[in-house]
């Protein structure tokens, strides 16, 4: 009876045990699943990590309790943990690059980015891989590792963004009035941003070979960006071709010569005299 007695009371021991490192674990699991500025992937993976980490704590305490040498457990159980993590250390890696990623959050789902020679907009950021999408719409499938690495551009971050459109006009055209059927055009547009220290300016940046270059600087929105290049550059291509300004191009011009034009270029060369 002693025995049994003994026994039963380390059996509930360790029902108790496993208990409440399950409820502890869910707990914290639930707690940092409130923390909104961790992503939502990040927090699952945390809690999950945190609560399985306290029912091995348990199970261990478990073992312990009814004898068990958790001595050479505990290092059987890390040499494999180290084995393993030098066969995946590659998958490691874009682990920890993931979690980073989620911390840090250089890019959002949604965002075009460029990170080295990949380019397109994220549409899953995990933690192993990121799924993007380039313009055409082909599916680009990255490891984490290489997007930590290196550094990202992110064209969707900020609200607005500047746009210069360069455009060319003759040398025989008149400048001031380029400019004004320039500035007319940008004052028509209702999607610049005219904010102090972002009003639409022009200015002349080269005198080039066959044309003098006019730059229109403005601020748009980050989701018009495109559109307002393309309209932009439309209207303002209509609109100098409606005021007669041209807009040059380079030209070449090539001289040629005939068979008898350099016969008679021969002829008329002097004669090289002879010296004694």
């Amino acid at each position: 009876m002693e025995i049994v007695t003994t026994l039963g009371i380390k059996v509930v021991i360790a029902i108790l045990t496993l208990v409440g490192a399950w409820l502890a674990g869910n707990f914290l699991k639930m707690y940092i699943g409130k923390f909104n500025r961790i992503d939502g992937t990040l927090r699952s993976f945390l809690g999950g990590l945190l609560k399985y980490s306290l029912m091995t704590v348990a199970f261990v305490m478990i073992l312990t309790q009814f004898g068990v040498q958790t001595a050479s457990l505990i290092a059987v159980l890390g040499a494999a943990g180290l084995a393993i993590g030098l066969a995946l250390q590659g998958t490691l890696s874009n682990v920890a690059a993931g979690v980073m990623l989620l911390i840090l959050r250089p890019f959002n789902v949604g965002d075009f980015i460029t990170a080295g020679n990949i380019s397109g907009t994220v549409k899953s950021l995990g933690l192993f891989v990121t799924e993007l999408s380039t313009a055409d719409n082909v599916y680009i499938f990255a490891p984490n590792s290489q997007l930590w690495n290196t550094q990202v551009q992110n064209f969707s971050r900020n609200l607005q963004r500047r746009l210069d459109l360069v455009f060319g006009i003759s040398y025989n055209d008149d400048i001031n009035k380029a400019f004004k059927t320039i500035e007319g055009v940008l004052k028509k547009e209702k999607r610049l941003v005219d904010t102090k220290g972002k009003e639409p300016i022009l200015f002349v940046t080269n005198l080039g070979a066959s044309s003098v270059d006019i730059t229109a600087r403005f601020w748009v929105e980050t989701s018009d960006y495109w559109q307002v290049k393309w309209d932009v550059t439309k209207a303002v291509k209509e609109a100098l071709d409606k005021e007669g300004i041209t807009i040059p191009f380079p030209t070449q011009t090539m001289i040629s010569y005939s068979g008898d034009d350099e016969k008679k270029k021969e002829t008329k060369a002097p004669a090289k005299k002879k010296v004694a």
